[in-house]
């Protein structure tokens, strides 16, 4: 199950909450809800989007009984996105960005989504920071760039009979979502898409073998597809496996290991290992251990499981903020551009994307797709940026990239926050969140009180340790400050 962002190797904090507390606090989100002004907004935004279901149509929790509320002359139709915003007003919304609690190195830049400038952009020092999993956003939008938001991935067997027993490899394409049976645990994700499993493989695989009348095999896999390191040296020896695992073009459950076993170290191994099992208990004799291997190009297909949607991959990444997920995207936009598989391939396939569309990187270096390096360094004009150009009207394919964005107070990363500042931000405010140890970010879209759309990248990476969960409060009193102005 992937995690909330939240900051690598720290427990999360349990808050406990008084009933009463909650109704009060949703009570201001509640009127967009309620009214329908929210979702109509987002359903204009997102035109022809598609599948998968925007998380903006799905309604507070209903053990939350949410008063109802007089709709304030504030929710006004969206306005023009291209009218210049008010500098001034957008400063004052984010006031709460000069708080101590943020360190020494705050910078932030706010534009109109469908315009271009910015009426706010501003840095103290350096103009670029560490981004945390706000690279997420970059990452994703070169992914559906490159590959399309249809593009699936498979995960076959193929079958060699030159030899004396024939030989069944399972060849990894590279799922990031493939599971070890069907129907795995609910993550709590809004929207968690159907995932393949290598149950369903093997037993595709086992009925295609008897109808042949193979019933023994030898068991290689080819997990070749993904080629470089597979835990980029910059990380951290403590986010493994908590936060990532080893990233294979073969693995079940992103190599994760089952509770009460230790980590993973070879999470193609494990995936294949889980498949012979499968297709044991299919009636097909497996003999000997799987051996990592190479399929050979005369190897016949014998069976296959297709991945979920680039799309609805991208959809659950960024809404729970999916380490592992985003890593494998990173290497299939290598692949598909510059035909290598690798941190190195991917990082110069968002770099083509980004410059490509005109996006200036102002100084921006990104070496992971998860964002958990903290060698990586991001403008935040380049997130706004690229969250604009997943809004034109030129590039429908990046679309899923907004669809996906966690809603304040009610979805993925954003669940539980926004409670502190203005109530008008909880629903108002689509954002991705990023934390590390000293970095709390904050990117995305927002519709003010007089309905312009707001694109917003708020970032600090000095944050002394002790003050993590006030900067982060700081961080979100900003965001919610936007959803709530007349900017």
């Amino acid at each position: 199950m992937a995690k909330k962002d939240r900051e690598p190797g720290a427990r999360r904090a349990r808050r406990v909450l008084a009933g009463v507390l909650v109704i009060a606090l949703l009570a201001g989100a509640g009127v967009a809800w309620r009214t329908g002004w929210a979702e109509r907004w987002w359903h204009d935004l997102r035109a022809d989007a598609g599948p998968p279901q925007d998380p903006a149509a799905v309604a507070p929790p209903p053990e939350v009984d949410v008063p109802p509320v007089v709709v304030p002359d504030a929710l006004a139709p969206a306005a023009d996105g291209a009218a210049p915003l008010d500098p001034a007003a957008v400063r004052q919304a984010l006031g709460p960005l000069d708080s101590p609690d943020l360190g020494r190195h705050v910078i932030a830049a706010v534009g109109p989504l469908e315009g271009a400038g910015y009426a706010y952009e501003a840095a103290e020092g350096a103009a670029v920071a560490i981004p945390a999993s706000t690279t997420k956003i970059v990452t994703a939008a070169a992914a559906l760039f490159l590959l399309g938001p249809e593009r699936t991935f498979a995960t076959t067997t193929v079958l060699d009979t030159s030899g004396t027993t024939p030989r069944l490899v399972l060849v990894g394409g590279g799922d990031p979502l493939l599971a070890r049976e069907p129907d795995p645990a609910a993550t709590g994700a809004t929207y968690d898409p159907e995932r393949a499993d290598v149950r369903t493989l093997a037993k595709r695989t086992a009925r295609a073998l008897k109808g042949s009348g193979v019933a023994s095999v030898e068991l290689g896999f080819d997990d070749s597809l993904f080629t470089g390191p597979a835990l980029h040296p910059s990380w951290r020896p403590v986010y493994v496996p908590d936060e990532i695992n080893p990233v294979s073009s073969l693995w079940v459950d992103e190599g994760r290991a089952r509770p009460g076993q230790g980590p993973v170290a070879d999470p193609a191994l494990e995936a294949a290992t889980t498949f012979a099992q499968a297709l044991a208990r299919r009636g097909i004799t497996v003999t000997g251990a799987p051996a990592r291997t190479t399929a050979t190009p005369t190897a016949t297909e014998v069976a296959r499981v297709t991945s979920p949607t680039v799309a609805q991959i991208v959809q659950r990444l960024i809404e729970v903020s999916d380490n592992a997920a985003a890593e494998v995207l990173l290497r299939q936009a290598g692949l598909v551009d510059q035909g290598d598989g690798s941190f190195a391939g991917g990082q110069r396939a968002v770099e083509r994307v980004l410059t490509a569309n005109g996006i200036d990187l102002r100084g921006s270096v990104l070496y992971d797709g998860s964002g958990l390096s903290r060698a990586n360094r991001l403008a935040p004009g380049v997130l706004v940026d690229v969250l604009r150009l997943a809004a034109s009207a030129d590039h429908p394919q990046l679309r899923p990239l907004l669809a996906a964005r966690p809603v304040a107070g009610y979805t993925g990363s954003l669940t539980d926050r926004m409670d502190h500042g203005p109530a008008a931000g909880r629903g108002r405010v689509r954002a991705k969140t990023g934390t590390l140890t000293g970095v709390t970010s904050l990117a995305g879209i927002a519709i003010d009180a007089e309905g312009h759309l707001l694109a917003f990248a708020l970032m600090a990476d000095k944050v002394k340790k002790v003050k993590g969960v006030l900067a982060r409060v700081a961080m979100d009193n900003a965001a919610a400050g936007l959803g709530a102005c007349s900017c």
